[in-house]
């Protein structure tokens, strides 16, 4: 058998682990991205996601398969078409204002109708606005002259991950897709088999496209309910965390947890992309409108319980000093894109408080981040344990509660401070 050339288009947190993924395989992999100083990183071996297989971080397996040739990355779609008949598109839709900017898609799909050359095979694997790839992609990849279904194929199967099980998921994660045509959808599928293990269901793609939207969507509306229910056990002054877990004894409850809030790239964006579509229809989505809604408001509902519990003590939020611990927008992730945490920091900063983030696992810097643990605490009048690291995994919280000042509010949206802890904890 030939070996597979692979052009995997965004190298972020789905295309980078992506083009490793099938690099292991054996396939020659060249990943293209917009980003120079992100090339010249990944060329170099360097890379900060939080992602392992079967223990080995994704850095290590990066230099890997540089060293072995089966991956490398560049800014040239000239340069990956003279090597590659096999695209995957992984480059992200954001939400602006409730909108869905599809520049950046439309821009790879316009550069990479430059470059499309005839049995050439294209795989969509974005979140989009179900219709996105028959009405806008497919239009632009027909500017090379080549017709869909014809000379090239065409095909979009969405993306599942988990971000931090990136590898495995790809592995074992059972996927979607739907094709142009029939047979460019049978292609897409022996292509995504290469390291898809998982069963692969063919459908039509606007049902896939709609379908990996609306997986997300029922995540978001869960986690708005628990949300509801968690505001509720508060009253009743009950514990949330036991409540989900009784309740989760039943075997067709499957209750998420709350948090501070939703965020990355995916659930906040869902219900975003079924709207324009909606909206087209003259369809109102009130239930998904509101839990967005729920979702959105949770970071000021844990900054007001910061201000009840500081008043309590006869303290003002207003030059406050707050330690935050976790950024990411997920539990050991060092993503935080879209992450609730910082919608946390700046309600308090707008509040006048003097915010310490401390998060590790996150490369991003910020005025208010600090870079120890120590630094965030000393001192702080109150705590926000928000987003789950290992590196907070042996935190010693009492000796930690000796370096705040005395009487500190303690706010746990981790479910994580222990129960025997010497301090009054506000958990949500």
């Amino acid at each position: 058998m030939n070996q597979l050339h692979v052009g995997v288009i965004g190298l972020g947190f789905v295309g980078l682990p992506l083009s490793l993924s099938y690099a292991m395989k054996g396939a020659k992999v060249i990943g293209v991205d917009v980003l120079p100083r992100l090339v010249e990183e990944l060329n170099q071996g360097i890379s900060y996601h939080q992602e392992y297989d079967e223990g080995k971080p994704l850095a290590e397996i990066l230099r890997e398969e540089l060293a072995k040739g089966n991956f490398r990355a560049t800014t040239d779609y000239r340069e990956a078409a003279n090597e590659v008949n096999h695209y995957i598109v992984t480059v992200g839709i954001p939400v602006r204002n409730g909108d869905p900017d599809l520049s950046y898609l439309i821009s790879a799909a316009e550069s990479l109708s430059q470059v499309l050359k005839k049995g050439d095979l294209v795989v969509l694997r974005s979140t989009v606005v179900p219709g996105t790839t028959e009405e806008i992609f497919l239009p632009i990849l027909e500017k090379s002259g080549l017709k869909a279904g014809v000379d090239f194929d065409l095909a979009y199967s969405s993306e599942r991950i988990a971000e931090g099980r990136a590898f495995e998921e790809f592995r074992t994660m059972p996927l979607a897709v739907g094709g142009v045509t029939e047979a460019s959808a049978l292609r897409a599928k022996e292509f995504l088999s290469f390291v898809t293990e998982a069963e692969i269901t063919l459908s039509s793609i606007k049902i896939v496209e709609t379908a990996k939207v609306i997986e997300n969507v029922q995540r978001d509306v869960n986690i708005a309910m628990v949300q509801e229910f968690a505001r509720f056990a508060e009253g009743m002054g009950i514990n949330t965390a036991e409540l989900i877990r009784v309740a989760n004894t039943h075997k067709r409850v499957n209750l998420l947890v709350p948090g501070p809030g939703v965020g990355g790239y995916c659930l906040p964006n869902a219900y975003y992309y079924l709207q324009p579509k909606a909206a087209e229809m003259g369809l109102r989505l009130g239930l998904l409108e509101m839990a967005r809604q729920i979702n959105d408001a949770v970071p000021g509902v844990l900054v007001t319980m910061m201000e009840e519990g500081l008043k309590k003590r006869g303290k003002g939020i207003r030059e406050a000093k707050i330690a935050v611990l976790g950024l990411a927008m997920k539990d050991y992730s060092n993503d935080d894109r879209i992450s609730p945490c910082h919608q946390v920091v700046s309600l308090l900063i707008s509040k006048g408080a003097i915010v310490k983030a401390y998060d590790p696992a996150v490369p991003s810097r910020y005025p208010f981040k600090v870079d120890t643990l120590e630094e965030a605490a000393d001192g702080a009048d109150g705590l926000f344990f928000l987003a789950m690291q290992k590196a907070f995994e042996g935190i010693r919280w009492q000796e930690l509660l000796g370096r705040m000042s005395e009487n500190a509010v303690l706010v746990d949206a981790k479910n994580r401070i222990p129960y025997d802890l010497k301090a009054e904890v506000i958990r949500i």
